[in-house]
């Protein structure tokens, strides 16, 4: 049961991560009769490592898990990755560049296979990650969004939708990505606001003395325009609809239409209309027959169709054609302009609106379903304050454009047919076209969006489509926790695509957390060089003190703003633990006391608990507040309300059990006393609250567990571990009201002794005279001497307020004198009394202030309880007691001499 001097959790952390993995303590095994937890981890790309982030969502849904498997439930966690496509092509790409290649040299089958070399080598990262953060999950499911099954899974659900109409090929515009080379979905591009202009352009009208001027922020595009357009009901402009006006630069002349996308009061009323480059102009287009001349390429460089400005990149095409309209007299005007920039969220490249042939999932039908599902109460979300938010994109989502110009990636299951031009989709590669039966056929080249697969993967991990065990018994997942910056990404994606091919939910509940952001509340970017390395954060202060700092900051829907004193704080606490741990484990060993426990256990009385008759009232006082304890964070972690539960645990742990128990408790510790009731009491009190740390703390009260003998655990077959062990739940009628206030009692006249005589600068090593006056409460004779050894005191007990000399404290409960006087410190003490003083004094009066105001409203004493207004009256009578008190207190320190 030794245990070493120093807490140092780099030691023993490594070594328990690995052990709960040798003996495979998680890997969820199917036992009849008992209730089914189940949840999935959101799949971190394959390319990246751990962020502080995914430490944050990965100790959320452990603290879960660990829970709800200590409550004896048939508990799955499965972990996994996602092949996340563009991330991973570039940096693969970028690994060939190294060498001198392209993936075009390569040809696709190549390339694929470096990719895949490079998961094998590099993948392995992510699992080592999650290993440390001691993320409890079944490691026998791992998964990978290109495994076979769920590529199986992926060609399943794309025939599907397109057997039901649901996806269509088509030529639309879509959010081009010069950078990576593809086309991106709306909640893939983000959007910056940034300082730009208006150019005021003048188009001259054909055969007319008249002119329109029209406002652009994207000059370049002009180039390729086929249209101005003009509300119908303007009467500006109403004779000009019909015309044509002739574009500048260019010469081509191009017709006025009219549509009611134009508003009339923005600028003069006068829209350009460049079908390949807007997406609201090319919808225009489709209204009024317009042609489409692309002007700038994939590669964010100017086509041929813009003549002299060919091969320019677009930001250098807008300064040439700027200069070239202020040299011809078409610039009429330039404004400044707040321009809304889309940027691919990725790269941070500008997005370059182009009108390409891509695939779509039609999503309207699918939302309905979703909605349906959460208005239901199918689904619920924890908090509920972006259910508003998922309804409104839900209501306003866009057709998804699912296909990617990649070659890592699942490849669409499509083969064009070169004889008949038409389309086969298949779940099996076909050998012939299935039309007319030709041989040349080749597929589809573009892969699907990687979100596309990480929607199916709730029930893509157990099997589907197969109806396996697996799927059966643990899908719909219980639980999806994740934070709320993905809800449309990932969230709302999972439930549309859950609901279309399963018929089920793929979770009951949602809980999202906020995200954590640096000391300043900034949130965190490479760029501003405020990124946090959780595993430099692991590696200084234990990953155990992490996860309760991050645990206690994550309040529902608040971001978190990561303080490093924060931490170290919590470091404090491990060792806290562990000092307190050492304390008993030394003391037992010296008393050959029996430190057999039970991990079966719930939280009983302390007279159950010792099996004796009468108790010290700190036990009976520890018993209740651990009962309480238990209640509070059993409630708060069925309510996702981790941040509570994590900061019950250690107010109890550090200023209750540490700070108050041990330190009366170890006074009562005699060698070889026989006081048996007291090791029972301390020892139950301590091995209960390490099960209740555990979810929260897993390597140190494992360490510290372990060191105890045990019975057996939930699962025979298995080690003993903390982690299957029962997690305490609270008792009925233990708390203890007369324990309360006696021990409550004793804490307040340690407390005031204390704080006397550090106001007053007494000698720590000397033991003073002292004498109490108790107002009603009584104390044991044993309560009386833990107060004398802890405060160094001898204390008398008198019959009335001692009136005369020495160093005076109260409150409402008693008065204690202490027979020494500031002048016996040389008067150092006495200012830091007289500033204590004040501010009692100064807080009493408010609350004398308030108290007062509010028995004299008629209204409320009226409508109050007579039992509350007695309460109060008397309450009052306390305050205004303990006032004059300290008022006559401060009156006998004398003022420091000028």
């Amino acid at each position: 049961m030794q245990l070493e001097k120093v807490y140092e959790p780099q030691r023993f952390e490594p070594h328990w991560a690995q052990w709960w993995i040798d003996h495979a303590l998680y890997r969820a095994e199917v036992i009849p009769g008992r209730p089914v937890f189940s949840l999935v981890i959101p799949p971190p790309n394959v390319t990246g490592s751990l962020h502080i982030g995914h430490m944050l969502d990965h100790t959320v849904m452990d603290v879960a898990v660990r829970w709800h498997r200590m409550n004896g439930e048939t508990t799955l966690w499965l972990p996994g990755m996602d092949h996340a496509g563009i991330a991973t092509q570039m940096v693969v790409e970028r690994q060939l560049a190294q060498q001198g290649l392209k993936r075009i040299q390569l040809g696709r089958e190549e390339f694929e296979r470096r990719v895949w070399q490079w998961k094998e080598e590099y993948g392995g990262r992510i699992q080592h990650q999650i290993r440390r953060e001691g993320a409890s999950v079944d490691w026998s499911r791992e998964r990978f969004t290109m495994d076979a099954g769920l590529s199986r899974a992926v060609r399943e659900t794309f025939v599907r939708l397109w057997e039901a109409g649901l996806i269509y090929r088509g030529d639309y515009m879509v959010n081009w990505c010069p950078g990576c080379q593809t086309a991106i979905s709306d909640v893939e591009t983000i959007h910056e606001a940034q300082p730009g202009h208006l150019w005021h352009i003048r188009y001259p009208v054909v055969n007319n003395e008249e002119s329109v001027v029209l406002a652009t922020t994207r000059p370049e595009t002009m180039l390729g325009d086929t249209a101005v357009a003009v509300h119908p009901d303007d009467d500006r402009y109403r004779h000009l609809i019909g015309k044509k006006v002739r574009l500048p630069l260019v010469g081509r002349e191009i017709p006025i239409v009219a549509d009611t996308m134009v508003d009339p009061k923005f600028g003069t009323g006068v829209v350009k209309i460049t079908p390949a480059h807007d997406p609201n102009d090319f919808e225009a287009s489709k209204r009024h027959n317009l042609p489409l001349i692309r002007v700038i390429g994939t590669d964010a460089r100017m086509t041929a169709e813009a003549g002299i400005y060919a091969n320019l990149s677009r930001f250098e095409a807008r300064k040439r054609i700027i200069a070239a309209l202020q040299e011809s007299g078409e610039l009429v005007d330039i404004e400044d302009y707040t321009v809304n920039i889309a940027k691919c969220d990725r790269s941070k490249d500008v997005i370059e609106p182009l009108v390409s042939t891509q695939w779509f999932i039609k999503m309207k039908p699918l939302a309905e379903k979703a909605m349906e599902a959460v208005q239901s109460g199918r689904i619920t979300f924890v908090p509920d304050d972006r259910v508003t938010l998922f309804y409104q994109w839900m209501t306003n989502i866009r057709d998804w454009c699912i296909s990617r110009q990649l070659w890592w990636g699942h490849r669409i299951p499509a083969w064009y047919c070169r004889a008949c031009k038409e389309l086969t989709v298949a779940r099996e590669t076909p050998a012939v076209c299935s039309h007319c039966q030709s041989t040349e056929i080749e597929q589809e080249t573009d892969v699907l969006d990687t979100w596309f697969s990480s929607g199916l993967w709730p029930f893509s991990t157990l099997g589907w489509p197969d109806q396996t065990e697996d799927l059966k018994t643990f899908y719909p997942t219980s639980l999806l926790i994740t934070g709320f910056d993905i809800l449309f990404f990932w969230v709302a994606r999972m439930i549309m695509l859950g609901l279309w091919c399963t018929g089920d939910v793929p979770f009951r509940q949602v809980h999202m957390h906020g995200l954590v952001r640096d000391a300043d509340r900034q949130k965190m970017s490479k760029t501003k060089g405020n990124v946090v390395d959780p595993l430099k954060l692991m590696d200084q202060y234990g990953t155990d003190a992490c996860r309760i700092a991050l645990l206690i900051s994550a309040a529902p829907g608040a971001d978190i703003a990561l303080k490093e004193d924060r931490i170290e704080a919590a470091r404090a606490f491990a060792n806290k633990l562990w000092n307190a741990s050492r304390l008993l484990f030394l003391n037992m060993e010296k008393s050959g006391v029996d430190a057999r426990v039970s991990p079966h256990a719930d939280v009983t009385s302390a007279e159950i608990a010792t099996g004796a008759n009468e108790v010290p009232v700190e036990d009976a006082w520890i018993f209740g507040r651990l009962n309480e304890c238990a209640s509070v964070v059993n409630r708060a972690l069925d309510q996702h309300r981790y941040h509570e539960a994590a900061q019950t645990l250690w107010d109890f742990v550090w200023h209750e059990f540490c700070d108050w128990y041990l330190e009366v408790k170890k006074l009562r510790f005699q060698d070889n006393s026989g006081l048996d009731h007291h090791w029972k009491a301390a020892l139950t009190v301590y091995e209960t609250a390490l099960r209740l740390l555990h979810p929260f703390m897993p390597f140190v009260t494992e360490e510290l567990w372990q060191r105890l003998a045990h019975e057996t655990s939930q699962r025979p077959e298995l080690p003993v571990s903390i982690s299957l062990a029962h997690y305490p739940q609270p008792g009925q009628n233990i708390a203890n009201t007369k324990a309360d206030r006696t021990f409550g009692l004793l804490r307040q006249i340690i407390t005031a002794a204390r704080e006397l005589r550090a106001d007053n600068k007494l000698d720590p090593k000397m033991t003073y005279e002292a004498s109490l006056y108790l107002h009603a409460a009584v104390l044991a004779p044993a309560d009386l001497a833990i107060i004398e050894t802890v405060t160094r005191l001898t204390i008398a007990l008198a019959s009335g307020i001692p009136q005369q000399g020495g160093l005076l404290r109260s409150n409402p409960d008693f008065d204690l004198r202490v027979e020494a006087s500031a002048e016996s410190s040389n008067g150092a003490g006495s200012e830091e009394a007289r500033t204590r003083l004040r501010k009692e004094i100064a807080n009493l009066q408010k609350v004398i202030g308030s108290s007062e105001r509010q028995l004299s409203d008629e209204t409320f004493l009226s409508r109050a309880p007579e039992k509350v207004v007695n309460g109060m009256r008397a309450k009052l009578a306390e305050y205004k007691a303990q006032l004059k008190k300290n008022e006559n207190l401060l009156e006998g320190y004398s003022e420091p001499e000028a």
